[in-house]
């Protein structure tokens, strides 16, 4: 029990960090664009987290038979799910962001099936079938202009990028650090990255990044949401099972809405709560099931 207390606090705080991301990345996305943002956030958290794990003594080490599923987690979580959310939360708006995503879970009860032989039920298939017409209703809403909607279409692969990169956390073995873990996969997206953002870095208006709200919002991104967020999301599923650790993205929508509207001025409508609403109902029979 007292596991999934600590694991329970630890998936509540990754995932209201990141709901007051989408609003972050809103504004410094207006500056730095998402290629480049993803691979400034994770400079700067491979850095952060290299600090704490030093300070910590952490060993480094990882055997020859972990590294790749370390680099599957690096490659498909840690790359190509945020570079498709930072795009997608750049081209729609910061509620549709954290909605949209929110249908994680649903997506995890089937990759966690897959690959983690979890059982799946027909209240879980209802429940993704109800996730998916959701999404549908927020992005295919008629007074979304198309890019928006192609916003939502990256948003909407985020998802269910993140969520296979989650059912494979719980395939790393649990005897490693989770700041090691972190660090290692979020060197790997910089890796990747580098060579597609290096060309580009010389077209950024520096001055602009050096502004006190793009460059906190950088160290935002990269040692809150990045490095933090990471690692208290890792730590966190190694104290739940898969499908129950979905539940904990409520408080990503729940804080992007409310800080989308309180800060951005961003308006909600009929439809975005109708699509919302579905994609709860679907998300919550999930994890009531599980």
């Amino acid at each position: 029990m007292r596991n999934l207390i600590i694991g329970a606090i630890f998936l509540s705080l990754a995932a209201s960090i990141w709901g007051a991301m989408y609003v972050v990345v809103k504004v410094v996305v207006e500056v730095v664009p998402p290629l480049e943002l993803v691979w400034m956030r994770y400079l700067i958290a491979v850095i952060a987290l290299g600090i704490i794990g030093i300070m910590m003594r952490q060993s480094w080490k990882i055997a020859k038979k972990d590294w790749l599923i370390i680099f599957l987690v690096g490659l498909i979580g840690n790359t190509i799910s945020i570079v498709t959310q930072e795009m997608g939360t750049m081209l729609s708006t910061a509620q549709m962001g954290a909605i949209i995503t929110a249908t994680t879970p649903a997506f995890m009860v089937v990759f966690a099936r897959l690959i983690l032989k979890e059982s799946i039920t027909l209240k879980k298939c209802f429940s993704i079938t109800l996730a998916t017409i959701g999404v549908g209703i927020v992005v295919g809403n008629g007074q979304i202009d198309v890019t928006q909607q192609l916003g939502g279409l990256y948003l909407l692969l985020a998802a269910l990028t993140w969520a296979l990169m989650s059912v494979f956390v719980k395939k790393v073995p649990s005897h490693y650090s989770q700041i090691v873990v972190t660090t290692y996969t979020s060197m790997i997206a910089v890796m990747l990255l580098t060579p597609f953002v290096l060309p580009r870095l010389k077209n950024l208006d520096l001055a602009s990044v050096l502004q006190p709200t793009i460059s906190g919002g950088l160290l935002y991104l990269g040692i809150i949401s990045t490095a933090g967020g990471f690692l208290l999301w890792n730590k966190g599923l190694q104290l739940m099972n898969a499908s129950s650790g979905g539940l904990f993205f409520f408080f990503q929508p729940i804080v992007g809405t409310f800080l989308g509207w309180l800060l951005l001025g961003e308006t909600i409508g009929l439809s975005f709560w109708i699509g919302s609403l579905l994609i709860f109902s679907g998300v919550f029979i999930v994890i009531r099931d599980e």
